[in-house]
């Protein structure tokens, strides 16, 4: 019996397969890499400057647990333009969390340790469910400009989202975040699924294109009406058809 612990012990955890994502991304002209000393891996596109990295390995926040895909791709949007768009559940019990830490008198540890989207969802305005729509019942959304994310989610990105309703009753926990002009996508995935690395990757260049469109529109609508804080996108830069 000591013998067969031993052996055990020698062979260490199971080795993560890594096959499937491997050739997923070969398939589609990306780049694959292993991450060291670790059983994650990325992919990005096989360019110059790559417009997005997906990461999958040990979730980075603690609302994830286990492993997470991570897709990630820098927008340089004003810092001051914070999103976040997260699955229901999650915000509910991101909520609950804030909520008890509070009341705990914790503050201090909530503002120095807490993930920042949980201080975000105490911080912004959050879009109710008529302004979410058919993405009402699934997900929820907070931003420091409610304009731009309502406008931001109106569009092609709805409809990626709204994809997302069908793929499963009930999709595995999500946060996609806008902060710093970096794009982020979170989501929870134990064991590596290419039609799951397909659909969040969908989202996420929706996402992305719809940011870089408003970018360009309400910096150009700044710019033209003189304002003294252009790259902030102040509201009454909008042109008069962006309105609402």
């Amino acid at each position: 019996m000591l013998e067969s612990l031993r052996r055990l012990l020698r062979k260490g955890p199971k080795a993560v397969d890594l096959a499937p994502m491997k050739a997923w991304a070969y398939e589609r002209g990306y780049e694959f890499r292993t991450i060291r000393d670790s059983d994650g891996c990325m992919v990005e596109p096989h360019t110059a400057h790559p417009a997005w990295r997906m990461e999958w390995g040990e979730s980075q926040r603690t609302y994830i647990p286990g492993r997470e895909l991570r897709i990630i791709g820098e927008l340089g949007t004003p810092k001051e333009l914070v999103v976040l768009v997260l699955s229901r559940d999650l915000m509910e019990t991101m909520e609950k969390q804030v909520f008890e830490q509070y009341v705990e008198d914790v503050q201090t540890r909530l503002d120095t340790e807490t993930p920042p989207e949980m201080r975000w969802l105490v911080l912004y305005s959050k879009l109710t469910p008529t302004e979410l729509g058919r993405l009402r019942d699934d997900y929820a959304a907070v931003g420091s400009i409610k304009p731009w994310l309502q406008q931001w989610l109106s569009g092609p990105l709805n409809d990626a989202l709204a994809a997302t309703l069908a793929a499963a009753k009930r999709a595995p926990p999500m946060a996609l975040t806008l902060s710093r002009g970096r794009l982020t996508l979170r989501t929870s995935m134990p064991e590596v699924s290419t039609d799951a690395m397909a659909m969040w990757l969908s989202v996420f260049e929706h996402a992305q294109r719809e940011a870089k469109h408003l970018g360009q529109v309400w910096q150009s609508s700044a710019e033209a009406s003189h304002s003294t804080q252009p790259a902030a996108w102040p509201k009454s830069t909008l042109p008069d058809d962006e309105h609402g």
